[in-house]
């Protein structure tokens, strides 16, 4: 009776063998600060370092310490300190709003950056513990754990006020061709496979090790190039369609956000404003975009202002700008305190000084522009102003004059898979007014910047974008940046409007069906994989 012969792992394996058995018995302190250092270089693998092939490391590596995790609490323990890693070098830039007003903020950065970070990271705690209680193996663990870490990414986007920063697809924005998936199966889908690519090299060593060692890190390479080709073919047959007779002038003053709210400068940065708007170029401009909050007053209720600003508006165009509105209590919006409700407002301006549509921003920042359970914490929002700001009722399409319907989005709406579109109207273009200011010279405003830019991709709509300070820009719907002013410039953009898609894609059809089918599929790989 001959026994059955088992080909034995290439000795280049021994190496991947020997720090896989190593890190499964790491113990105490060195095993939960190396899951936070993983989690930073997962980070350093977004923008706007975009160091892509750091997540291979990182959630191998994750997925060898975790074969050491003997009970739940330990699988617990190690996903928390592998996420606090990751958040917190993630979004530090949190605690730079704070000082902004150092003397009444200050207090509140550990809070912002370690507290947030701290609550943040029980996703991934969750989703490590999941993977234990799966009892995978294998590949199929590659596919329960990449499952996991999905959809506790897709639980933070939407519980509470959901905040989808930093999904560990957005690696892939260091090109166009990449991200085109998200068309079909959104951000969320990407980050899916994602994970499965980065974590596929750790079924090749360790005690959950695949008989052929090669197989494994061969289907991550050739994922990794289908992910490529496939965006490639796409934009093979992407030609470049613009709107006739559109030019549109970006505004971006890069003031400083101490600057923008100080009484003594206020006359003084719109009248900058106005200048940047009227420079070289203008005779040829259709329309003006002005960044968040540019006009700092109720401009509805400034006639005076508003005939200033319509000797400014290109003739038959029209100037849209953020600015501040407030309605009477009861009209609209949740009552907040006052006989008045503020919102935080785009406003269309014509060249008669008239007000020809809004909109009010619906995804209000907590602690920036309204503080949550208000009765029991006694504290002030970062922005200037008493009372809170009112939500709006959420995306809608506006109807202007020889432009294309625009859904616009107020700041980090933009950040938002799936929410940047009123569905039962579909909009021409998606208008970003935004002002990352408060965030200085770091990391927020480039991550900012690459998450609006995936939007594109997913609903087969244009962006335009106009930060105070940041990257203003214009993006195709493939997700092309036709024309850019880098952080911390002053200056204008010039360029025309692409064209949405004739037909929008499947991830703006079909919502979520994507990436649940895709989740389906993995999780049925895991089964079968584990056997």
């Amino acid at each position: 009776m001959t026994a059955a012969r088992v080909d034995p792992a290439p000795k280049s394996f021994g190496a991947f063998a020997t720090i896989a058995d190593r890190l499964a018995a790491l113990a105490g302190w060195r095993r939960y600060a190396l899951a936070a250092l993983l989690g930073v270089l997962a980070t350093l693998s977004l923008p706007p370092v975009y160091a892509t092939p750091l997540i291979v490391p990182a959630f191998s590596a994750l997925l060898w310490l975790h074969d050491g995790s003997k009970t739940h609490l330990q699988a617990l323990a190690l996903g928390w300190w592998f996420g606090f890693g990751f958040f917190l070098s993630g979004l530090y830039w949190i605690g730079i709003s704070m000082t902004v007003d150092i003397a009444r903020f200050g207090w509140m950065i550990p809070f912002a950056t370690g507290g947030l970070s701290a609550g943040f990271a029980l996703y991934s705690a969750a989703a490590l513990l999941l993977l234990q209680l799966s009892r995978a193996k294998g590949v199929g663990r590659v596919f329960a754990f990449a499952a996991a870490w999905t959809a506790f990414e897709w639980l933070r986007g939407h519980l509470v006020s959901g905040f989808p920063w930093n999904l560990i697809g957005y690696t892939w924005t260091l090109a166009d061709a990449p991200i085109q998936l998200a068309s079909v199966v959104g951000i969320y889908g990407l980050s899916l496979l994602t994970v499965v690519i980065a974590a596929l090299p750790a079924a090749a060593a360790g005690v959950h090790a695949v008989r052929r060692p090669l197989l494994p890190i061969a289907a991550a390479v050739l994922l990794a190039a289908a992910l490529w080709l496939g965006g490639a073919l796409r934009l093979a047959d992407a030609p470049a369609v613009m709107v006739p007779n559109v030019k549109l002038r970006l505004v971006q003053p890069d003031n400083a956000e101490s600057d923008k709210w100080d009484p003594a400068r206020l006359r003084e940065n719109l009248v900058e404003m106005m200048r940047l708007s009227l420079g070289p170029g203008y005779a040829q401009v259709s329309d003006l975009i002005w960044p968040e909050a540019a006009i700092p007053f109720y401009l509805a209720e400034e006639g005076e202002l508003r005939e200033a600003l319509a000797r400014i508006v290109p003739k038959d165009g029209l100037l849209l700008t953020g600015t501040l509105r407030r309605a009477p209590v009861g009209t609209g919006g949740t009552p907040l305190g006052g006989p008045y409700n503020d919102y935080n407002s785009l406003e269309v301006l014509d060249a008669a000084g008239q007000v020809v549509a809004g909109y009010d921003k619906f995804h209000l920042v907590p602690f920036g522009e309204y503080v949550p359970l208000r009765g029991v914490l006694p504290l002030a929002k970062l922005t200037p102003g008493r009372g809170d700001f009112s939500p709006g009722p959420g995306p809608r399409t506006l109807d202007l004059p020889h432009l294309p319907p625009v859904s616009p989005l107020i700041c980090y709406e933009a950040i938002f898979p799936g929410d940047v579109a009123d569905p039962a109207r579909r909009p021409g273009w998606l208008l970003n007014v935004t002002n990352d200011a408060w965030f200085g010279d770091s990391s927020g405003p480039y991550q900012h910047f690459e998450s609006a830019r995936v939007r594109t991709v997913e609903e087969g709509l244009p962006l335009v974008r106009a930060a105070n300070t940041g990257i203003s820009g214009v993006i195709d719907p493939y997700g092309r940046v036709i024309a850019r002013l880098g952080l911390g410039k002053r200056g204008v953009v010039d360029a025309p409007l692409p064209a949405a898609l004739p037909n929008a894609p499947a991830m703006a059809r079909f919502g979520s069906l994507g990436l649940a089918g895709l989740l389906a599929l993995f999780l049925l790989l895991a089964w079968r994989f584990s056997r």
